[in-house]
């Protein structure tokens, strides 16, 4: 099996915010500047790389019947971890992310993984797509972050790019996200297939 093209497929291929349209909650509600968008995406990548391993580690000792419970046990417990985590040690991003935090237990993307590929492979292969839908998640909340924060804001990461006077509020709203993601993926969706 090669890691790589998995890595890789999950990054471009089978990208979650831009080309399998998962986890749409987080994706259009945090990604109000880049900072919390990484936030976000780094923080469901921590769980479904963990999550993803011990699913397929003990994939031949749950029953069929309690699979999807069971799933939704191990991710809530790693939820819980990084919850602690973040409330302990990055105070702002957790209170910058709320709410949305406790939700990573019901993002589709996690529990779509889990069961279409970590309940179906080794442990060594479901960290690496893991990794690869992770690091396409962290990208796409984090490219949407950027391009709401310098329209809306006129800065990336804190630092300003835009005088105030050329700020678009409506980007940093609710209808910005739609309208940011819908351009992105547009755009996204003409550069693969031209490629």
């Amino acid at each position: 099996m090669n890691y790589i093209s998995i890595i890789k497929n999950g990054i471009v291929k089978e990208n979650p915010t831009f080309v399998l349209m998962l986890g749409m909650c987080p994706t259009l509600a945090t990604t109000t500047s880049a900072s919390n968008g990484l936030a976000m995406g780094l923080a469901t990548m921590f769980v479904l790389i963990c999550s993803n391993v011990v699913i397929s580690l003990i994939k031949k000792l749950t029953p069929d019947m309690v699979r999807i419970p069971v799933f939704i046990v191990v991710i809530a417990s790693f939820v819980t971890i990084l919850q602690m985590v973040m409330q302990a040690y990055v105070p702002a991003i957790y209170a910058s992310l709320g709410l949305f935090i406790p939700l990573i237990v019901v993002n589709c993307v996690i529990l779509g993984r889990a069961e279409a590929f970590a309940a179906k492979n080794g442990a060594v292969a479901s960290l690496m797509d893991g990794i690869g839908i992770g690091l396409g998640f962290t990208f796409g909340l984090t490219l949407l972050g950027v391009c709401r924060e310098i329209l809306g804001a006129g800065s990336v990461f804190g630092f300003t790019l835009l005088p105030e006077t050329y700020n678009m509020l409506m980007f940093v709203l609710p209808p910005g996200a739609f309208i940011t993601l819908g351009f992105l993926v547009a755009v996204i969706n003409k550069m693969r297939s031209n490629g």
